[in-house]
């Protein structure tokens, strides 16, 4: 069974939450329908919005995520969702060419330029190898899904066996904690650029790494799922009020507090304007939707 590539631009025509549901017309229910259960890549098109002017998309391929099911869409005939688990955003976005490589051999036409008609199509399957080779660029350089032969248990330093011989099969790894969580860190801590949402202090111990740490919005547990988006950078005090409801964040990215008991050395942590550093870059700024779940399940003022 192929796995699938699911394209969906940075303000989506459909309703999709790529973390959690892709929206689609009845036209890509088949393919759709032989992904259930198994892994897809996201890629956002060149074009941002439903506007046919509209440019500003990465043209890459972003993230990985499994199809849990599909469901028709009770407010809207003839349209489907797809139910979303597992999500993962790449440490760098994938371009969907590489010179005079494609990624999707079905993208390119027998002359070598760009087959329009095929990158039409909104749901493409994807063949095993290509889904592997997206992945190994996306996360390239990473020692837990690609370990280095001196890395390996038991094998000698110098062994030239090839890398494909005693790596981790991707998708087992893709879906260990260890390295979501590892993932996770490194690409909240990049967004905000090692500093903290709510303080704007920026700690670097004496080793050079950053002090501040990665927290889920809405957590894991909660299944909230592993995206910036659901992400923020806090110091470890901060961290240690947000998962215990003593602050929150509204639509408007205005820092909550609690209206009685927080102590005031607490409360002068928090900038001045009482407002979150989020990214510049919208698209990796905090989704409404998770804040909201995190005021109305965690926040305690």
């Amino acid at each position: 069974m192929p796995k699938a590539v699911l394209t969906t631009k940075s303000s989506p025509t459909y309703d999709d939450l790529p973390e959690e549901r892709y929206h689609f017309p009845r036209a890509y229910l088949s393919q759709v329908r032989q992904a259930v259960g198994d892994f897809v890549v996201y890629y956002e098109p060149r074009r941002s919005s439903g506007e046919p002017s509209s440019r500003g998309g990465r043209q890459a391929y972003f993230a990985v995520a499994r199809v849990l099911a599909v469901e028709p869409d009770p407010a809207r005939a003839d349209h489907h969702y797809a139910r979303i688990a597992d999500y993962l955003e790449f440490d760098r976005a994938v371009p969907f060419r590489d010179g005079a490589h494609f990624y999707e051999i079905a993208l390119q036409r027998d002359d070598g330029k760009t087959s329009k008609g095929a990158f039409g199509r909104a749901v493409r399957p994807l063949p095993e190898h290509e889904f592997d080779a997206i992945l190994r660029a996306g996360f390239a350089g990473d020692e837990l899904l690609f370990p280095s032969a001196s890395s390996v248990p038991g094998m000698p330093t110098g062994f030239a066996e090839p890398e494909a011989d005693f790596r981790r099969p991707i998708v087992e790894s893709v879906v260990a904690r260890p390295f979501r969580d590892q993932a996770f860190t490194r690409q909240v801590r990049a967004a905000y650029d090692n500093r903290c949402a709510v303080t704007g202090l920026r700690l670097i111990n004496g080793g050079g790494r950053p002090e501040v740490q990665a927290a889920h919005i809405r957590p894991v547990a909660s299944a909230g799922p592993d995206s910036v988006r659901n992400g923020l950078a806090l110091s470890g005090t901060a961290h240690w009020m947000f998962d215990r409801g003593l602050l929150a964040v509204d639509d408007d990215l205005a820092i909550l507090t609690m209206t009685r008991g927080l102590p005031d050395d607490v409360v002068r942590l928090i900038l001045p304007d009482r407002r979150l550093r989020v990214p510049v870059d919208a698209v990796l700024q905090p989704h409404r939707q998770f804040l909201r779940w995190h005021r109305e399940n965690v926040f305690k003022g």
